[in-house]
């Protein structure tokens, strides 16, 4: 009997383990496809990646925003056009899952724009809901 114990256990744990890495890829691709929609400029397929709530948090440089659409808006007045959007790039520090439904990340961004290279770094929470990983909060600094 201690050794069906022992496999069971053993059995979820791979299991477990199993469940986390697609769940970590799941994120690193919603990551990237983001990415890949703001280097072709469309800002909209980018706020995909995001829940598309008035719950959604945004903190940047000047202060929160709440909820999907005044985030689309503060991105659309402050990237207005491809050629302000640059060419962007991550470097992913960390994806901790919270739980099945919830996972933290901590990254870097950097642009390249044809006059400078901004860049930082960023945390977020995402949430799963219905299969599917989407932003919840975003500090980008």
């Amino acid at each position: 009997m201690k050794s069906l114990k022992i496999l069971i256990f053993l059995f979820l744990t791979a299991f477990s383990l199993s469940a986390q890495t697609n769940d970590k890829k799941a994120i690193f691709k919603l990551l990237e496809e983001q990415r890949q929609a703001w280097n072709k400029g469309d800002l909209k397929e980018y706020m995909e990646g995001y829940l598309q709530s008035d719950s959604l948090l945004f903190v940047g440089e000047s202060g929160p925003t709440y909820g999907w659409k005044g985030t689309f808006e503060k991105y659309k007045k402050g990237y207005p056009d491809k050629k302000s959007m640059g060419f962007l790039t991550f470097n992913i520090k960390e994806i901790r899952l919270i739980g099945r439904d919830n996972a933290f990340v901590l990254g870097a961004w950097n642009l390249k724009r044809e006059k400078d290279s901004p860049g930082g770094f960023f945390t977020l929470l995402l949430e799963k809901a219905k299969g599917r990983w989407k932003v919840i909060v975003d500090h980008s600094s």
